[in-house]
């Protein structure tokens, strides 16, 4: 079973095995401001300016060197997407994988305890 805290213990992998659409739903239910477009894993989040959006990037490029698990960032204003799928799995299939949730719930944590 999925939950939050086996998300934000566990460490990314290689993997090439999408997830199934089960473990999809399993993760939306804990990851619930994320949603799932054109087959990557999204969320919004928003600040109150250019300075803090920036402060979140830098936050949450740690998680994302120390997981090698790099998303797609769009910055602006008062916003960053964050825009995430697996590469090795898409070469194969297409698909979200575990390292996409682990990386969501990761990235949730640092918004949650400095930037909500």
């Amino acid at each position: 079973m999925i939950t939050r805290e086996s998300l934000l213990k566990a460490a990314c992998r290689h993997l090439t095995q999408a997830a199934s659409a089960d473990e999809v739903t399993a993760a939306l239910s804990i990851l619930t401001d994320w949603h799932v477009a054109n087959g990557k894993l999204v969320r919004l989040f928003r600040f109150s300016d250019y300075h803090q959006t920036l402060a979140f990037v830098n936050a949450i490029a740690e998680i994302i060197h120390k997981e090698d698990h790099h998303p797609e960032l769009i910055i602006g204003y008062n916003r960053c997407e964050v825009r995430y799928d697996t590469h090795s799995v898409n070469e194969a299939k297409g698909g979200l994988s575990a390292n996409d949730f682990i990386c969501a719930a990761k990235i949730d944590a640092v918004f949650d305890s400095s930037f909500h």
